[in-house]
């Protein structure tokens, strides 16, 4: 844990849960609520004025959702991490958390036992998946798998994956043409392309990947 606390922006349209769920957070020394938003209009709008470091949102708020806020504040501040806070066990809003940038979805019944777990987990780029998320997750890559559908591993040609496993191991542009006897500007596009498909922004992000692809050891 760092000496500075995470800076939190937390988001309900409820004062009552965002007292509760205040209490919970403030009550860490690691992590201090800094701003507090009745909507995603309002969210958005602190984030742009407030250094922050994650936001906590309410799927289901009125004039913008979380979800809705969850992609803005995606787009205007890529570093800050968000979590989804719900009072719903529902797989539709869960998979729309992660498409709207979310890390993690904690239900508001076990915030109390679950939401300072997800806090430290987003913060080390990790995702945080109460169980019955997980049951879903696996539920819909083996429906995926069963239709013939495409899964992750298989997004990336064979080229691409020699390319991502170079780069993951430290190699420049350079070094990677010489050992695939391709030019750099080829190496390039590969590596642009790769960014593209996964959603990735740097080399580091592009090493993680490689590592939870078994491209590399870690």
């Amino acid at each position: 844990m760092t000496d500075t606390p995470i800076r939190i922006l937390l988001a309900d349209d409820h004062a009552l849960v965002r007292r509760g769920v205040r209490l919970i957070l403030d009550g860490e020394p690691d992590l201090q609520v800094v701003a507090e938003a009745g909507e995603g209009a309002e969210a958005v709008a602190l984030a742009r004025t407030h250094e922050i470091d994650l936001a906590v949102l309410d799927v289901a708020m009125p004039r913008m959702t979380g979800l809705q806020a969850a992609r803005e504040l995606s787009a205007l501040k890529p570093q800050v991490r968000i979590l989804m806070l719900s009072m719903h066990d529902n797989e539709q809003y869960f998979f729309q958390a992660l498409k709207s940038g979310a890390s993690g979805y904690v239900l508001k019944s076990v915030a109390d036992r679950d939401l300072v777990a997800a806090c430290r987990a987003a913060m080390r780029d990790e995702p945080f998946v109460y169980p019955g998320a997980v049951t879903a997750l696996i539920r819909n890559y083996l429906d995926r798998v069963r239709h013939g559908e495409e899964v992750p591993d298989q997004v990336l040609t064979a080229r691409e994956e020699e390319v991502l496993k170079l780069v993951a191991e430290g190699h420049s542009s350079k070094e990677i043409a010489d050992i695939l006897v391709i030019s750099v500007k080829t190496v390039q596009r590969h590596r642009a392309n790769l960014l593209h498909k996964l959603g990735l922004r740097d080399r580091l992000e592009l090493t993680r990947y490689a590592i939870r692809a078994g491209l590399i050891e870690p």
